[in-house]
């Protein structure tokens, strides 16, 4: 189905003309028709699917004809800055040739940073896009009205409820007029999305696409590997693709990241590191230079395996086996993104065994094990014994976990018309950016 069925704004289909985007994806295909026809929808679909078109396309053709100046017309809630900041670029490079307004809200700035943000909200901005915590410390300052909210929308609703925004996104809405077009976005539809969406749409539609399973593209191999074997085996398989122009890999902890960012340096890689310890404008300088292919290696916790769209992957490395397997699939879906090929590694240590089977039965299918080079020594061996589950608050050896053994660029501009934004999309940037890409980004 190509975007012009839907019979979008004129504007709207210039700057997807402009982008190459004329097919849209299963997850666009149904969500965009509930939409225009206002109706509450909770979308459920996996990672570099195309969700954020699915919703932002739709809310610009009704803001247009429908926006409210010197008010706030939409919110988008989402769990972390990069997703803000990725939104935002993609509301600037579709609401190119509009009017429309839009501004991202989001923790770690600095004191002008804070004021633009002020200005953004109190000045009435057609659309915003926030993490929670950040947008409820401006509402507590009380000059932020969304008494004329006409849509909200929580992407990665998932996320924001594990990390702890459940009280925040509820006080936000609070806010909100009851009367509104709400829509809901999430990775995974465990009971506690249902119930949120219980408590905050109407009606909704739905749609589901969710599989729950790496992309087609992607080549999955699993190494058994010691925790002292995992260096020289990642430093193995990065020497042994050359080729490969775009590698992340993994990391459970942040001193893991240093440690193996300095072995690889060590043997003259080009390789950075990130985790939430970096400042907010290092971060988006690493995040930059790597999407520019200037650092081909970076080295990252889970804060890059959700909502951050950085395209032509070629292999992800997962270090330490995820916790949860829904990671597993976020993690892996880096790579292989808008019907791509990549490569996904995976080492798992004897600790891990239990996680990885529970991530085989995720995603229904028993990988082959192989072993790392001779030369690294012999591999941990792999348990076919069933899986059991483990009593609550205690460790795999029977004790009870107690303390610290238990397991936890932006500028400095005001609200600016997405009219006038340029190089907001990446390799994409409004319409002068010519990409051959699919409209799959999510």
């Amino acid at each position: 189905m190509k975007f012009s069925d839907f019979k979008l704004n004129e504007d709207l289909l210039e700057s997807l003309s402009y982008m190459n985007f004329e097919e849209a994806t299963p997850i666009q295909e149904q969500a965009i028709p509930v939409i225009l026809e206002g109706k509450d929808l909770i979308g459920c679909a996996q990672t570099g699917t195309g969700k954020t078109a699915a919703f932002v396309l739709p809310v610009l053709h009704r803001l247009i004809k429908s926006r409210k100046k010197g008010h706030i017309d939409s919110l988008i809630l989402c769990p972390t800055r990069e997703l803000a900041i990725q939104i935002e670029q993609q509301i600037q490079g579709l609401a190119y040739f509009s009017d429309l307004t839009s501004y991202a809200v989001y923790g770690g700035g600095t004191g002008p940073e804070w004021e633009a943000e002020r200005r953004a909200l109190s000045e009435g901005t057609d659309i915003i896009i926030a993490t929670p915590g950040r947008l409820l410390a401006h509402i507590r300052n009380e000059y932020v009205k969304l008494d004329q909210l006409q849509f909200l929308i929580l992407d990665e609703a998932d996320r924001m409820l594990d990390i702890g925004f459940y009280d925040d996104i509820k006080k936000i809405i609070g806010e909100c007029p009851p009367q509104r077009q709400s829509l809901m976005f999430s990775a995974t539809m465990a009971p506690k999305i249902r119930k949120l969406a219980k408590e905050i749409l109407q009606n909704p539609e739905e749609v589901n696409l969710a599989v729950s399973k790496p992309a087609e593209g992607v080549t999955q191999l699993v190494y058994m590997a010691h925790e002292e074997q995992k260096q020289g085996l990642a430093r193995h398989i990065i020497g042994q693709h050359e080729d490969f122009k775009s590698i992340i890999i993994f990391c459970s902890t942040k001193k893991k990241i240093s440690k193996l960012v300095a072995s690889l340096q060590r043997k003259g890689m080009n390789v950075d590191g990130i985790s939430s310890d970096y400042e907010q404008s290092e971060r988006e300088k690493i995040l930059l230079q790597f999407k520019a292919r200037r650092t081909r290696i970076l080295v990252a916790t889970d804060v890059l395996s959700r909502g951050i769209d950085i395209k032509d992957i070629d292999l992800v490395i997962n270090y330490d086996v995820p916790n949860d397997a829904e990671d597993y699939v976020h993690r892996v879906g880096r790579t292989a993104r808008a019907a791509a090929k990549g490569m996904a590694i995976t080492f798992i240590n004897s600790d891990d065994i239990y996680k990885f089977k529970r991530i085989e039965q995720f995603v229904e299918r028993n990988y082959e094990k192989l072993n790392p080079p001779e030369e690294l020594g012999k591999a941990p061996e792999w348990s076919d014994s069933p899986i059991r589950s483990r009593p609550r608050g205690k460790s795999r050896y029977g004790n009870n976990r107690k303390g610290k053994g238990s397991f936890k660029g932006k500028s400095n501009r005001g609200p600016q018309k997405s009219s006038k934004s340029k190089g907001g999309q990446g390799r994409n940037s409004g319409p002068k950016g010519h990409s051959s890409h699919s409209g799959k980004k999510d």
